[in-house]
């Protein structure tokens, strides 16, 4: 699918990203990954090469670029924190802003076929001029998403942006997000502790995000489009904690209404028309199937 195509990923050693690799490396692809942590167990697997770097330092970005000279690159890195609190603004503009322009920039001097940014659900509808951004993470990724439509209006650069809603599966390495925090809490038979789950998400489980970058990598005329990637339909936290519930232990009670409910939380869901006509993707898990695979990898590691 991808030979003979240089493909860079940053963020590779985070959630979505260690997926992605997995899947890339399967088929063979020629990878290249950045992480600030390294590789970890990755460093000796055949056909990658990681990279060690903060991209909110500009000649990082420029020395990696102009090393690899990527055909492809898929921009995961973010700090990932959707926290309202006044210390999130510095670290969030760096991680998630700087980086992104960076990399934007440096792409544009050197070139590359395709760029893919990841947007986000907590990003304001772009149409509204009085929209507020919920959190620092939101502003930086909305920010991100304009910057990327500029560059691919002013400079040509090949990008597009995968705005995607709340990514969850195997493998999530923040132990604070709402499924891994409930999934293990009930593992351990101890109750979660929950604001009154009546926020509604649109849920989508990360084998088919990955899918979906895979999709914007190769698809033609999608260059400074923001394309949605979620499930397209709106579910409770609350109906989703009672999935896991029923899955994991039925006697446990969810503490709902003991921790407050965060401001300015958002209410999207993906369209899925334009997924489909620009990409040819659609989501295939459905939630269920999705809770059930996530728990069991859960349930595994808690045993070992």
């Amino acid at each position: 699918m991808f030979s003979k195509k240089k493909i860079l990923i940053t963020g590779a050693n985070g959630f979505i990203g260690s997926h992605l690799l997995s899947r890339l490396c399967e088929n063979g692809a020629d990878v290249y990954a950045v992480s600030r942590s390294g590789g970890g167990n990755w460093l000796h697997k055949d056909g990658l090469r990681w990279f060690q770097a903060d991209l909110a330092e500009t000649s990082a970005v420029r020395k990696i670029l102009s090393e690899v000279k990527p055909d492809i690159i898929i921009h995961l890195a973010s700090h990932v924190a959707g926290a309202r609190d006044l210390g999130m603004v510095l670290p969030t503009f760096r991680s998630n802003l700087m980086s992104t322009v960076n990399l934007l920039t440096i792409a544009s001097e050197i070139g590359c076929q395709r760029i893919v940014l990841t947007g986000s659900m907590e990003e304001p509808e772009s149409a509204d001029p009085e929209a507020i951004p919920s959190s620092p993470y939101a502003v930086a990724k909305w920010a991100g998403s304009a910057y990327a439509r500029m560059f691919h209006a002013l400079y040509r650069l090949p990008v597009t942006t995968l705005r995607v809603f709340m990514v969850y599966g195997p493998a999530q390495k923040d132990l604070r997000k709402l499924i891994p925090y409930v999934i293990l809490s009930l593992l351990r038979k101890e109750p979660p502790k929950l604001a009154d789950g009546k926020r509604e998400i649109d849920w989508i489980y990360v084998d088919d995000v990955v899918e979906a970058f895979l999709a914007a990598a190769r698809a033609p005329n999608i260059e400074g489009r923001t394309i949605d990637v979620g499930s397209g339909a709106l579910v409770s936290i609350r109906t989703v904690v009672e999935h896991l519930v029923h899955i994991i232990n039925p006697e446990i009670l969810p503490l709902f209404g003991s921790i407050p409910i965060r401001p300015l939380e958002q209410v999207r869901v993906a369209d899925l028309i334009h997924s489909k006509i620009l990409l040819g993707w659609r989501p295939i898990t459905s939630l269920e199937t999705g809770l059930k695979k996530t728990v069991d990898w859960y349930e595994r590691q808690l045993k070992e």
